[in-house]
Parts: C-alpha cells; sequence; structure tokens
C-alpha cells in the first residue's frame, strides 16, 4: 500500500512526531510505501512530494515546526497557487497519478473541513487534529495544546515576580480568537485573578472590582488572562484595550504582554510527543485496516476515531459548566 501525508494550516509543536509515529509504523509495521507532501494541500496540487524512509523520520520526535512545510491553501475555496484550474479535481487527477492509496491529512478546522470534502468525493482519506487552540470537536485533546499552554504558564509564572515588584496589573495575552481553552488552562494552572475568554461575556466594572477588592485584601498586584479574541472597542489588541480599561477602572499601574506566536513554536511537551506518536500509530492502524473517512481523536485516555461528516464545521468551545471554570469561581477568580 503506498500512503501519502501532509500537514496543513498554522504550524505548532507535535507535527513532526506525529509525522513519525504515521510514517514509522507504516514502513516498519506495515511495510507500506510513504510519499510526503510539501506545503500542505499547495503541494498535493502541484505535486511536489517526495519519498519518505526511516532515515529521513530521524531526530524529529523533538523538532518543532513541520519538516514536509505546509500552506493556507484550500482547495475548495478561490485564490491559492492555482485559480483558474477546478482544484478539487485535480487533486484527485494527482492522487491517482502518484498511485495513493490513502491520504493522511494532519492539521486544524479547515483541514478538518477540506478531508471530509475530498472523503465525499471519493478519496480514502484519514485525519489527524493539530491546534494549539484545541477547539477542533470529537476529541478531549488536540497535540499542540499542551506545548502552547506550557509556554503560556510559564510566561504568566515570570510575570508574577515582575508584578509583585511594582505593585502593578500584568495583562497577559494569549492565543484564542473563537477557544478560550489556552486561556483558561494557563490562566488556572499560573494562579490568574481574571481569565477573559471569547466564550463568557464579561463586564469591565466587575473585572475593576475585583482587582479593587484584593487591593483592599492586601494583595497589591494582580495577573489578569486574556485570550486574543475577546470583545474590545475593536481598535486594539485584546491586551492593550483591557489594560488601559482597567488602569482607567481602578487607578493602578497596569502593563500588557502579547504572547503572539512564541507559543506555537518550539519543541512540543513529553505529553504532545506521547500523544502525537500514539495518534499516528493509530492513523496508519486505520489505513491497514481499510477504515478511511474517519479523524483520530483522544477520549478519556483511549485513542480512538470519529467520521469525518461528524466533525466538519463545528468547533469545541469551552462552556460555562467546565469544571475549570466551576473551580476557578470558587476559589474567586473573576471570568467576567
Amino acid at each position: 500500500m503506498k500512503i501519502g501525508i501532509l500537514t496543513s494550516g498554522g504550524d505548532c509543536p507535535g507535527i513532526n512526531a506525529t509525522i513519525r509515529g504515521v510514517c514509522k509504523t507504516a514502513i516498519n509495521h506495515y511495510a507500506m510505501e510513504v510519499i510526503g507532501i510539501h506545503s500542505g494541500f499547495q503541494g498535493l496540487l502541484t505535486k511536489d512530494v517526495e519519498t519518505l524512509t526511516e532515515q529521513s523520520l530521524s531526530g524529529l520526535l523533538n523538532l518543532g515546526g513541520t519538516m514536509l512545510g505546509t500552506s493556507r491553501e484550500k482547495p475548495f475555496k478561490r485564490g491559492g497557487i492555482i485559480s483558474d484550474v477546478d482544484k478539487p479535481s485535480l487533486i484527485l487527477r494527482n492522487v491517482s497519478e502518484l498511485g495513493l492509496d490513502c491520504l493522511v491529512c494532519i492539521g486544524g478546522n479547515g483541514t478538518q473541513k477540506t478531508a471530509a470534502k475530498l472523503a465525499a468525493m471519493g478519496l480514502n482519506i484519514v485525519s489527524i487534529p493539530k491546534t494549539i487552540d484545541n477547539d477542533i470537536w470529537g476529541t478531549d485533546f488536540s497535540f499542540g495544546f499542551d506545548s502552547a499552554v506550557s509556554i503560556a504558564t510559564e510566561a504568566i509564572d515570570r510575570l508574577h515576580s515582575t508584578a509583585s515588584s511594582h505593585k502593578r496589573v500584568m495583562v497577559i495575552e494569549v492565543m484564542g480568537h473563537k477557544a478560550g481553552w489556552i486561556a483558561l488552562y494557563s490562566g488556572m494552572a499560573g494562579g490568574g485573578d481574571v481569565i477573559l475568554i471569547p466564550e463568557i461575556p464579561y463586564n469591565i466594572h466587575n473585572v475593576g472590582e475585583t482587582i479593587l477588592n484584593r487591593l483592599k485584601k492586601g494583595k497589591p498586584y494582580s495577573i489578569v488572562v486574556v485570550a486574543e479574541g475577546i470583545q474590545t472597542d475593536g481598535r486594539k489588541r485584546a491586551g492593550e484595550y483591557i489594560a488601559q480599561e482597567i488602569e482607567y477602572e481602578t487607578g493602578i499601574e497596569t502593563r500588557e504582554t502579547v504572547l503572539g506566536y512564541t507559543q506555537r513554536g518550539g519543541s512540543p511537551t513529553p505529553f504532545d510527543r506521547n500523544l502525537s506518536t500514539r495518534m499516528g500509530g493509530h492513523a496508519t492502524e486505520l489505513i491497514a485496516n481499510g477504515q478511511f473517512g474517519r479523524m483520530i481523536t483522544l477520549k478519556g485516555n483511549e485513542i480512538s476515531s470519529v467520521s469525518l461528516d461528524e466533525i466538519a464545521g463545528k468547533l469545541k468551545l469551552v462552556t460555562e459548566d467546565h469544571d475549570l471554570v466551576v473551580q476557578g469561581r470558587r476559589m474567586g477568580v473573576c471570568f467576567g
């Protein structure tokens, strides 16, 4: 059997470990031939490929980024590298000409949606969820999330010391346009006093009151963790907007820090390395068993899969009854 593998969308820690998990299992256990496709679906349109061997997979486990490269190419939308052809039909033709029996797609929500559409056209597809935002429906966790949370938590830990020294409010902005998972997990792990996420509306007066109440209790500094996608005035970044509003509400010196793409770079955590390895191996097992049109998932501690039809176009968002939100409120954390 001959399989193709590509990575699409934004980079995140654990992609290379996933490629390694898929390909080493395919080559060593199932004697499959593996073709690496460069630059996501763009490489599938231009047939920019290479044969992967066990030697070419060496040293990938702890390496950040993606050895195959990636792109934001969306074959079911106009534009991109080729705009004057029927891209889905070209992909089907190229897959046939390359002799691929199956395509492994590693990516986030957009990739899962594209994979589902290609599967509906008749391609044998197995996909693996990748995102630091952890917002892919159907899986408890996606690889990359734990690494991003670890980076954000370390940054929050460091801000505690400078906030305490200067008796300031420190606002830290983390990634998360629609889902606040990184802000929630890193904010709770880092001892955030205020955590603002897109899913839970906030009142800036409540935020200011929380900080002033801490001051009255002899706590002269506060840590505020915000997801980039929270509602603002539309003219400023989330961190800048909240910092200015807090200073206006409280009169306390307030500074903001924006982590940005730092959260997506570097080596994956041990948890993400192991999750990537497990997901990659299970993907190859599905291929060997002829189970296509599915996305790998983590449910509890079990690696499984769901139909791509079930997950495409859905987002997994934080809810008010999530145990970390409930417990945070019991402990006095302000969510807005």
